[in-house]
């Protein structure tokens, strides 16, 4: 398939586009500063600035699918499908955030009291931007979350997939690594699950 990657230099979205040429996906990269250092090897990267529509239209289009890898205090839900609808790419999956997961029915992760005040910068409009891709109709969207820490580390291939709850190991760890985020992304890609839904993966 044909993938293009916003934030494809970014740490996930670096290890998405590896993740998706080990499969033998053809993979275009989007960046506001296309520093090929920062890709892996064999993606084809293009600068632009994905918070404009028509720029953001004319960088995908012809792709199959289209992955989010990029900040939400950054690239608001709106914007995104806006260049996805004008270049006629269907599928779009986002890089989500662990916030949105609930701890308890109804409480999710951003409503607890100890949650840091310098993550909400993310974290608030990361949930609006859910709430906005749940309210989408015409584009297969699938937003993935990451669990509680999401780092880089190894590929192991080995992990759980939930829904909307935040999940945690035997020792009460909420953790993937990015390679292994990576798999579970790509594996919706290729076989899709949740279109038109969020859902999770940790160990």
């Amino acid at each position: 398939m044909k993938i293009a990657i916003i934030g494809a230099t970014g740490n996930a979205g670096s290890r998405i586009a590896a993740e998706a040429l080990r499969r033998g996906h053809s993979v275009t990269g989007i960046a506001r500063s296309a520093d090929p250092a920062k890709a892996p090897a064999g993606v084809e990267l293009r600068q632009g600035d994905a918070t404009q529509p028509e720029q953001l239209a004319a960088l995908i289009r012809g792709q199959d699918v289209v992955v989010s890898a990029a900040k939400f205090s950054v690239l608001k839900a709106a914007t995104l499908l806006q260049g996805v609808k004008s270049a006629g790419v269907k599928r779009l999956l986002v890089v989500g955030g662990a916030a949105s997961l609930e701890t308890a029915p109804g409480v999710t992760l951003l409503d607890s009291p100890n949650f840091p005040a310098e993550y909400k910068v993310e974290a608030v409009p990361g949930k609006q931007f859910l709430d906005d891709l749940r309210a989408e109709t015409e584009v297969d969207w699938t937003f993935l979350s990451p669990p509680a820490m999401f780092a880089p580390g190894e590929r192991t291939g080995v992990f759980r997939v939930g829904q909307n709850q935040l999940m945690a190991d035997a020792q009460g760890k909420s953790h993937i690594s990015m390679e292994d985020y990576a798999i579970a992304l790509l594996d919706e890609i290729e076989q899709p699950k949740h279109l038109k839904q969020r859902f999770t993966v940790a160990y």
